[in-house]
């Protein structure tokens, strides 16, 4: 029987000398759905992310990924090369996009094996690897900026091409780190149109503080608060919740913090 869980973080606990910025965090990911976490500014959202791609080791717990068609894969204790070799990829909030080679070209040099800025330039395409780049460029709605510098695009396009240099790949999933910073409202919108078409490939991870976003495409949001998971539900199940609204929505959502999670 396949696993309906393609991520399962159990029991997580993170300890920076007495600081608990994760206290036995238990959530399960669902296979080809958005999953938001949200919460206040120093809520661990972010070690969360870092945990499950091993930039942060947990002092207690484990994640579990179950990729389709192969043997399930402890993440905990792994180099976080080989897990993006596995299949998990993560976008931070900055865009780090090469400027000054093509849209074509950065997505050239996110195919596996092509490392090195040069190879990216002078690289020959397979009819096989150019058709794939396309898709994924006209999922992005960036296949008629393909020959454009990276450069020259506006913010939004720039996150979007990022998050095309994660799914060139082929990740089974992908996080993404307040992919709706610094956007305006069309934006936002439209970034959420395309991660609703992504998700029909890859599971996607999303820590956000922009209600409407997540409202627009979330399919299951985990609410933290000081370390622990507050709530877990639909949008609509966590936005009701009292205990939420007077620790986090009260707040206002606090939709620009800029504080490290």
């Amino acid at each position: 029987m396949v696993n309906e869980n393609v991520l399962e973080i159990k029991n997580i606990t993170v300890d920076f000398d007495g600081f608990c910025a994760l206290l036995r965090v238990n959530v399960n990911v669902k296979r080809h759905t958005i999953h938001f976490f949200i919460g206040p500014n120093g809520a661990g959202k972010t070690t969360l992310l870092d945990i499950i791609c091993a930039k942060t080791k947990p002092t207690d717990g484990l994640c579990m990924f179950y990729p389709e068609g192969r043997a399930p894969i402890k993440l905990t204790g792994m180099k976080e090369y080989k897990i993006v070799e596995e299949g998990i990829g993560r976008k931070f909030q900055v865009p780090s996009v090469f400027v000054n080679l093509t849209v074509m070209e950065n997505m050239i040099l996110s195919l596996k094996g092509n490392k090195g800025v040069w190879q990216a330039v002078f690289y020959k395409l397979s009819p096989e690897e150019e058709e794939h780049i396309n898709e994924v460029l006209k999922t992005i709605e960036l296949l008629d900026k393909k020959d454009e510098k990276a450069g020259a695009l506006a913010h939004g396009q720039k996150q979007w091409l990022e998050i095309g240099m994660q799914l060139v790949q082929r990740p089974e999933i992908i996080m993404l780190d307040e992919p709706a910073a610094g956007m305006g409202k069309p934006e936002t919108f439209k970034s959420g149109e395309i991660l609703k078409k992504i998700k029909e490939s890859c599971t996607i991870i999303v820590v956000e503080h922009d209600m409407d976003f997540v409202k627009q495409i979330s399919d299951r949001v985990t609410v933290l608060h000081e370390g622990k998971v507050l709530m877990e539900g639909t949008c609509n199940e966590v936005l009701a919740d009292e205990t939420v609204r007077a620790v986090y929505l009260g707040r206002g959502g606090e939709r620009n913090g800029n504080a490290e999670d």
